[in-house]
C-alpha cells in the first residue's frame, strides 16, 4: 500500500460482498466509513471522533447506522464468516472458543454487572463478550463476538426492553451454552477447521464437553486440577450388596481421583511448541490416558453423587518455568504424539492478542451507545475490519515471499525499508496492530 488513496480503495474492493448483503444504498455508503473508522488513526474509536475524523460535520449518520437503523446483521455475519474461511479455514485450521471482558462504568449498558473478567484476572464491573476465533498456524480471524447476559440481566424484563434485548435471546443462557450455539452456526456454514480448543472456563464444563463429542468434533479444553478422573483401564465390576438394589450393573472397582494426582508420577518431558519473540517457548509436559468421571451420578463406594466413568481421552498436564500447573482434557487420537498435543494445546493463545488487539488497535470496547443492537453491531464492524487487516498481511506476506524466491536475480533492497510481511509495513501511517509471526505449528492429528 503506498497511502491513502490504495488502503481506501483495497478496502472498498473488499467490502463489496458486504456491501451487496446490505442493499440499502444509505448502509451501502456508511459500512465501509465505519470501518475505515476503526481501522483509521486516533485513540478513541466511538461514534463522534471517528465522524470527525472521517470530515462527515455530524455524527448522525453513523450513529443511525450502528445503533438506530431497522437492518439485519446476520447476512454480514454470514459474509465474514465466508471471508474468514478463505483467509484460514482448512483441514489443519482450529476454532479458539473464549471470552473477552469490556469494562464498564455506570449500570446502563446492555450486559453490564459485576462478573468475573478473565482479562483483568478478578471481578469488575463489565459486558462479556464470548468470542469463537478461526486460526491457522498463528494467524487469528476472530469470527463472532455474542453478549453474556448475567441472571440479573434475564430476570428484568424492564431492564431488557430498555437495551432493546431481541425475544429469542431473553432467556439465560451460560457461556459454553452461547459458545455451542455459534459453533453450531458457523458449522452450518461451512466454516472448515480441525480441532475445538478452549480454556478451563469453558472446559470445566461436562456438558460442554460432552456436546462437542456429540457433534464428532475433536478438542482440547483447559481443566481444573481437581476434576476427578479414572485410569483409562479401569476395570468395571458388579456392585457390591446394598439395601437399595443398584441402577448401574457394573461399577468401576477403585475411586475417581484428581488429575493432578493421577499425573503426579508420570513422566514429564520439556517441549519447545514455538519460538517467541525472547526465544523459544517451553515447558514440561506429561499425558496420559484416562475416563473422565462425567458419567451418571450414582452412589459409589459409600458416597452419594459419585459419577460413572465416561468418554476415554487424553489427560495432559503442564509445568511451567514459574511454577505454574496447568491441565486439560483432549479427545484427540490415541495415537498422537505428546508434542503434537502439546502444540494444540498451547494454540489457544492466538485468540487473546486478536482481543487485545481489537480493543487497542480497533476500538472494540469504545462503544458508548446502551443497546444490544448498537454492541452487537459495533462488534461485527470491528470483525469485519479485523479481517481485512489479516487479509491485506497475509497478501503482503505472500508478495514477499514469492519476491525473497528471486532475490538472487534482483538487487538487494533498501536495508531501511521493512519487509512487506513485517509488523509495520502494511499501513503504518494507520497504526495497524502488527501480524504475529507465522510459525504455522502442525496441529493436524495423523
Amino acid at each position: 500500500m503506498n497511502g491513502p488513496v490504495d488502503w481506501e480503495r483495497a478496502l472498498q474492493a473488499w467490502l463489496e460482498p458486504f456491501l451487496v448483503r446490505l442493499g440499502h444504498c444509505a448502509r451501502r455508503r456508511m459500512c465501509p466509513l465505519y470501518v475505515a473508522g476503526l481501522i483509521g488513526p486516533g485513540d478513541r474509536k466511538s461514534v463522534q471522533p471517528m465522524a470527525q475524523r472521517l470530515g462527515m460535520g455530524s455524527h448522525d449518520q453513523l450513529h443511525h447506522f450502528v445503533s438506530a437503523g431497522t437492518w439485519d446483521a446476520a447476512p454480514l455475519a454470514a459474509e465474514l464468516l465466508v471471508q474468514a474461511d478463505r483467509l484460514v479455514g482448512g483441514p489443519d485450521a482450529y476454532l479458539v472458543i473464549d471470552d473477552t471482558a469490556l469494562p464498564k462504568k455506570g449500570t446502563r449498558s446492555v450486559g453490564v454487572a459485576p462478573q468475573y473478567a478473565s482479562a483483568l484476572g478478578k471481578n469488575a464491573n463489565c459486558q462479556t463478550l464470548v468470542s469463537v476465533t478461526l486460526a491457522k498456524g498463528e494467524v487469528p480471524v476472530p469470527i463472532s463476538l455474542r453478549l453474556f447476559l448475567p441472571e440479573i440481566w434475564t430476570s428484568d424484563a424492564a431492564r431488557l426492553d430498555k437495551a432493546g434485548v431481541p425475544e429469542e435471546h431473553r432467556t439465560f443462557q451460560t457461556k459454553p451454552e452461547i459458545a455451542l450455539t455459534e459453533l453450531d452456526r458457523i458449522r452450518a456454514a461451512g466454516v472448515r477447521f480441525r480441532v475445538v480448543l478452549a480454556d478451563a472456563g469453558y472446559g470445566i464444563s461436562a456438558s460442554f464437553r460432552q456436546a462437542l463429542s456429540a457433534r464428532d468434533l475433536l478438542w482440547a479444553v483447559g481443566i481444573p486440577r481437581i476434576q476427578k478422573v479414572f485410569p483409562a483401564e479401569v476395570e468395571m465390576v458388579p456392585p457390591p450388596p446394598a439395601r437399595r438394589p443398584s441402577s448401574q450393573p457394573l461399577v468401576p472397582a477403585i475411586e475417581a481421583v484428581s488429575a493432578e494426582a493421577l499425573l503426579q508420577d508420570q513422566r514429564w518431558r520439556t517441549l519447545t511448541w514455538r519460538r517467541g519473540t525472547k526465544g523459544p517457548l517451553k515447558a514440561a509436559f506429561a499425558a496420559v490416558r484416562v475416563r473422565v468421571a462425567d458419567g451418571p451420578a450414582v452412589r459409589l463406594h459409600g458416597r452419594n453423587n459419585q459419577h460413572m466413568p465416561g468418554e476415554e481421552v487424553w489427560l495432559v498436564g503442564e509445568r511451567r518455568s514459574s511454577g505454574e500447573r496447568k491441565f486439560y482434557l483432549s479427545n484427540v487420537p490415541a495415537e498422537v504424539s505428546l508434542k503434537r498435543l502439546a502444540s494444540a494445546i498451547k494454540a489457544r493463545w492466538v485468540c487473546e492478542q486478536a482481543h487485545q488487539q481489537m480493543k487497542e488497535e480497533l476500538g472494540l470496547d469504545h462503544f458508548e451507545g446502551r443497546s444490544w443492537t448498537g454492541l452487537h453491531r459495533h462488534a461485527l464492524m470491528t470483525l469485519i475490519a479485523f479481517a481485512f487487516l489479516q487479509h491485506q498481511r497475509l497478501a503482503a506476506a505472500g508478495r514477499g515471499k514469492k519476491k525473497r524466491t528471486t532475490a538472487s536475480a534482483e538487487p538487494a533492497g533498501d536495508p531501511g525499508r521493512p519487509h512487506p510481511a513485517h509488523a509495520g509495513s502494511i499501513l503504518a501511517t494507520r497504526h495497524m496492530p502488527p501480524l504475529p509471526t507465522t510459525d504455522h505449528a502442525d496441529i493436524r492429528q495423523t
